[in-house]
């Protein structure tokens, strides 16, 4: 039953009087008249927009808070924020002890307001008694995971959306220090932190009425930049006249990346290095791109034209908090050359994720050959190959739920990925993806390949002579309407296909019953006689059902690299066609 009109408006007007920005109550006092106006200019929009936005609290889990900005108890604003540090602070010291003076990292990226949550954030904290630590400007958020292990902090909040559209934000939160001494120990929060923390905000009274101090916070210095820096140095891999010689093009899509990456490819001595001028100072607007991902179609269009004309070896982009990294190369099997000569004519093309986690992986598992002991991890909806790889070599490899929260947890980590073009590379300083180091990696394996005559393709082709070819591609929805999310899913559980791309499916798990010792998740897995494999699962951070998709193909130990190529090619188009079925599958 639908709730009454003075039930909303009783709602509405007492979170009003309960705002701490006057902004945002003045904004639903406009929403509020446009939907009640009796002079017949009342706006229905604004009605159903009201009771969306009252429609219960924004969700804290173990991502953290995300959603749009606007005013209300369903949005991401001040009021917001304000009682979810609130119940940070409660969660602390009911864990820690009263008096005990929690240590709490806060960082923030360049999006609209995340400034406003962060020093908000920083308020409410240390009057509740922590001792705050605030990063100097907007920041990567692995220099904010960096340091909560580098200063034994006990929690790190991390303002940013991520890769989000330009009117959400979000709101990351870490524990270490004396909470979590584990392996997780600065990684972001898992149950039943998550609950614990939800249970705390649920319980804190309206956002005027939490303490918050006019002061008391410190500013850290650029010394942690500088010590983030610094750890880094270890992954160097490539000489001074390899890396000189590489020339890479960049681009951080308006976000905070840009500043770090350059410093430390330039401390790491490749000195041809371009980056996309139009998207390189960060802009909350994301001006030049329609969704700041650059998974997204036409993310990178820039930086592959910038690449083509400038003869390029490689592309590296990071999403707008710089913990996403992707890598476009030029694929000489995909050039057209025909018509205008462009950079997707010529061949470029941006590797999918996985394929970086094969090149990424193949390296870590090579130096973790003479330290036992030592694992490599992946989540369940990425490729099977970095299994593969380590099993061939004797190297421990975990399957991990998706997401970072989980993958750097696992003991005795030496790299951990997942497909959507997160890397772990030096757990030891960064228990999260990151963009900025995994970049200073990727790039030291392309000097020393360009040094040899040879490319990352080349490297890939490698991997799949040695091991398999493993060719992996995404199918999601995006819905404007939540509630097609679980109905998708539960068509695909009462009716799952009977053949994957002609090959009859001899496997179909229910993720959310447990499968191969991991906790249940929402999921369908479907497993085909000719190896090929779908994952189904809601996305964690936005409204959308994703498909992974794999197959796998034999290739010959010596076949040459034109064979490789044409085997990559009829592998994507058994992908093509597998999206097709799916889509018919799902109703998308």
């Amino acid at each position: 039953m639908a709730e009454s009109m003075e039930s909303l408006l009783a709602r509405v007007e007492t979170w009003i009087r309960h705002d701490v920005d006057d902004g945002d109550a003045d904004e639903l006092t406009r929403l509020v008249e446009r939907a009640t106006a009796d002079d017949g200019t009342r706006f229905p929009r604004s009605l159903a927009e009201l009771r969306d936005r009252f429609d219960g609290t924004l969700e804290f889990g173990t991502a953290g808070l995300r959603g749009a900005m606007a005013a209300g108890p369903n949005r991401m604003n001040r009021a917001v924020v304000t009682r979810a540090a609130a119940g940070l602070g409660a969660y602390l010291t009911d864990t820690l002890g009263p008096g005990s003076g929690p240590r709490v990292v806060i960082g923030y990226d360049a999006r609209h307001r995340s400034s406003d949550f962060a020093h908000d954030t920083a308020a409410v904290l240390a009057a509740a008694g922590a001792e705050v630590l605030l990063l100097p400007a907007p920041l990567p958020t692995p220099v904010l995971a960096f340091a909560v292990r580098r200063l034994d902090a006990d929690a790190g909040v991390m303002v940013t959306a991520s890769h989000n559209p330009a009117a959400d934000n979000g709101y990351k939160v870490y524990l270490g220090g004396r909470v979590v001494a584990d392996d997780g120990q600065g990684a972001q929060i898992v149950p039943p932190h998550d609950a614990g923390i939800a249970e705390r905000i649920a319980a804190v009274g309206p956002a005027d009425s939490v303490p918050r101090a006019e002061g008391g916070w410190a500013v850290l210095d650029r010394d942690v930049v500088e010590a983030y820096l610094t750890s880094l140095v270890p992954l160097r891999t490539a000489g001074a006249d390899a890396a000189a010689a590489l020339r890479v093009v960049t681009t951080s899509l308006h976000g905070v990346g840009g500043r770090v990456l350059a410093r430390a490819l330039a401390d790491a001595g490749f000195t041809h290095v371009a980056p996309v001028e139009e998207q390189a100072a960060p802009d909350p607007d994301f001006p030049s791109v329609a969704f700041p991902n650059p998974e997204e179609t036409g993310a990178i269009d820039l930086a592959l034209g910038l690449a083509q004309d400038w003869g390029a070896d490689v592309v590296i982009a990071n999403d707008p908090d710089a913990d996403r990294c992707a890598v476009a190369v030029r694929d000489v099997t995909l050039g057209t050359h025909l018509g205008v000569e462009t950079a997707r004519s010529s061949g470029w093309r941006m590797l999918h994720g996985d394929e970086v986690g094969m090149l990424l992986g193949a390296e870590a598992v090579a130096g973790a050959v003479a330290r036992p002991g030592t694992t490599v991890a992946s989540s369940v909806v990425s490729s099977r190959a970095l299994g593969r790889i380590a099993a061939d070599a004797g190297v421990e490899h975990v399957t991990t739920l998706t997401g970072f929260k989980w993958i750097s947890r696992t003991p005795g980590l030496v790299f951990g990925y997942e497909e959507a073009l997160g890397y772990c590379v030096d757990p030891a300083s960064v228990r999260d993806k990151d963009g900025i180091s995994a970049a200073v990696v990727v790039a030291g394996l392309a000097a020393r390949l360009k040094a040899d005559g040879r490319t990352l393709v080349d490297a890939l082709d490698d991997v799949a002579r040695a091991h398999g070819l493993y060719v992996t591609d995404q199918l999601s929805a995006r819905f404007d309407d939540l509630e097609q999310i679980p109905a998708t899913m539960a068509r695909l559980r009462s009716a799952p296909p009977a053949t994957l791309g002609g090959s009859t499916v001899h496997t179909v798990v229910d993720l959310a019953d447990g499968y191969d010792g991991l906790p249940p998740t929402d999921g369908m897995l479907l497993l085909a006689e000719d190896h090929t494999r779908v994952i189904v699962r809601p996305s964690g951070t936005e409204p959308k059902v994703k498909c992974y998709l794999e197959v796998v193909t034999p290739v010959a130990v010596d076949a040459s690299a034109l064979d490789v190529g044409h085997a990559r090619v009829a592998a994507r188009e058994r992908l093509v066609a597998l999206k097709k079925e799916l889509t018919a599958a799902l109703g998308l």
